[in-house]
């Protein structure tokens, strides 16, 4: 039997019932649909949670201060507010930790702020000339905090967006004002651009000052909060946060790492971490969303169960007149692949569209990717052969001598 002759039956055949093929197909549309809408809400999830750990920096390892978890250790002594860590800990790093690009000592703290008329209570960092680059932070005006402010104990501040807009009105310009903190008078010196926030800070709604300044006039110590290493390269990271490891150790003078009186947080591994957690998250949307596609492919084996047994007669005179079982098994498996790919094709429309106003008004960020339209192909055309299977077999070995006394 031809192809084309295979086909022209198909599409013969399908029409003849045109309310019954539309709501199989309607089936499979609502599945493949809804599968490409669930992998595109977690891919979309995936990139923005990864976008959020790449902002805080690149190739970025945070050491901060507080004793280690261990076996027989008590629960984490202050971690990250304990006084541990100072700024000659960081100058050791990036001079004798090799592929260490630059490092950045920081104190951060919440604290009132205070303009004229208005107020807002937000975090407060002491940083270094080299925040910005470690940090991947851009200024959107003025500029930022330079080596001779430190050297200065400059009462300079650069704020973020959202800072300005609580503080000075939404788009104000802010460059020249002033701003009091802990009743010290500061001038803003820049603006920095809109990063969006994320689960560890924001930089949007924080205060910028030279890390001496706010050591001088915020905290009365000379201790840091934390300490920022970016490392050379991607690669590199994990052979850094090891040697930075053992120079504290030895600063510290502490010869058990399980006693040490800091830790350290590779970006590497909360990003590996994270896109487990979004990938199980992915798959289970997926599977959920699967179920509709077995629910349409059970309607596809009913309407071609149904469909056999109204072309009982038709199937016996096919075979009386030559044709073999080889080509009634082609021809309703063609048919019922021809419903699940012609599904296929209306849902992967269907569910881009879906993807595309979840993102539009802005529910959640969605991302439609290659591979997850070929999979929704690849599955409408499983659930074709394989519900499609038992019908066309149930055709074939008909007896055509029982099939034309059909009634």
């Amino acid at each position: 039997m031809k192809i084309s002759d295979i086909l022209e039956e198909t599409y013969v055949a399908l029409l003849s019932n045109k309310a019954r093929t539309s709501l199989t197909i309607l089936g499979i549309v609502i599945g493949i649909a809804s599968v490409i809408a669930m992998v595109s809400i977690g891919a979309g999830a995936q990139n923005t949670i990864e976008s959020s750990i790449q902002s805080i920096g690149s190739n970025l390892i945070t050491v901060m201060p507080g004793a280690q978890n261990g076996p027989g250790l008590q629960v984490s002594s202050g971690r990250g507010s304990a006084k541990t860590l100072t700024e000659a800990d960081a100058e050791a790093i990036l001079e004798k930790v090799p592929n260490v690009k630059a490092v950045s000592p920081e104190l951060s703290g919440r604290y009132q702020v205070t303009a004229k008329g208005t107020n807002t209570n937000t975090s407060v960092i002491g940083v270094i000339d080299s925040y910005a680059s470690v940090r991947n932070l851009e200024v959107d005006e003025g500029t930022f905090i330079t080596s001779q402010h430190l050297r200065n104990y400059s009462k300079v501040a650069v704020i973020g967006p959202t800072v300005r807009d609580d503080l000075f009105g939404e788009g104000a310009s802010a460059v020249g004002k002033t701003i009091r903190l802990k009743n010290v008078q500061f001038t803003i010196i820049g603006v920095t651009k809109p990063k969006g926030g994320n689960a560890f800070s924001s930089s949007d709604n924080s205060i910028f000052i030279p890390l001496q300044s706010a050591q001088r006039f915020l905290s009365g110590d000379t201790y840091v909060s934390t300490i920022g290493v970016q490392a050379a390269d991607s690669k590199s990271m994990t052979q850094v946060q090891n040697d930075l490891t053992v120079v504290l150790l030895d600063r510290h003078k502490i010869s058990d790492p399980q006693s040490a009186d800091f830790s350290t947080l590779n970006q590497a591994d909360i990003l590996a971490t994270a896109s487990s957690v979004t990938d199980t998250f992915t798959i289970l949307l997926g599977s959920v969303a699967g179920i509709s596609l077995i629910v349409g492919g059970i309607g596809i084996m009913n309407m071609m169960l149904t469909t056999v047994t109204e072309r009982t007669r038709e199937i016996g005179l096919r075979k009386a007149i030559g044709a073999k079982a080889k080509d009634i098994n082609l021809q309703f498996l063609a048919e019922a692949v021809t419903l699940t790919f012609a599904g296929g094709i209306i849902g992967v429309a269907f569910g881009w569209l879906a993807s595309f106003g979840v993102s539009y008004f802005g529910i959640l960020q969605t991302k439609v990717t290659i591979g997850s339209i070929l999979l929704a192909f690849g599955i409408s055309a499983a659930i074709g052969i394989i519900f499609g299977y038992y019908p066309a077999q149930r055709a074939a070995k008909l007896n055509p001598i029982e099939a034309l006394r059909y009634e």
